[in-house]
């Protein structure tokens, strides 16, 4: 078995009024927010299936299935928990995480430490472990017209062993 394993993951989720807008773990002020069974954070679920992809182990629907109300409202910090447990159990650790939330708005740069620091926290990780870039997509496309945020992530996980 190689002592490193590489996963990516994606995830996008629809803005819609009323719902508040997390990202990486922090509430942003925002007239909308991202719909979704649980909080719809879409940087921390992109990270979860990344870390999942990385060992085989498919993705964050089927370890939190979106029609399970034990999930509904959930806190993606909670889950992402669950998820790093999970690989730690089969002897792996986070190396480290790169990350791009794709949004026209709002501007992300000015969240994008505190979004790191919360990451790192929960994974107990160095902030530096988890790099977290934001782009626009120049308003093409559903991002780009302001109907949802993507976010895509590459998890390198480490052989405890």
């Amino acid at each position: 078995m190689a002592a490193i394993r590489i996963g990516n993951g994606y995830d996008i989720h629809r803005l819609v009024p009323e719902r508040a807008l997390i990202l990486g773990g922090i509430k942003l002020e925002h007239s909308l927010g991202l719909l979704g069974h649980s909080d719809a954070d879409v940087l921390t679920h992109a990270i979860m299936d990344a870390m999942l992809g990385a060992l085989s182990l498919g993705d964050i629907g089927h370890y939190f299935p979106p029609i399970d109300p034990q999930w509904e409202g959930a806190n993606s910090l909670q889950l992402l928990e669950q998820v790093d447990q999970l690989i730690r159990d089969r002897g792996w650790q986070i190396g480290n995480i790169d990350s791009v939330i794709v949004a026209e708005r709002p501007k992300l740069k000015p969240h994008i430490a505190a979004m790191r620091d919360r990451l790192s926290s929960v994974l107990k990780l160095q902030p530096d472990q988890v790099g977290i870039k934001a782009t626009t997509n120049e308003t093409l496309d559903a991002t780009g017209r302001e109907e949802g945020i993507a976010a895509y992530a590459v998890v390198l996980l480490e052989s405890l062993n």
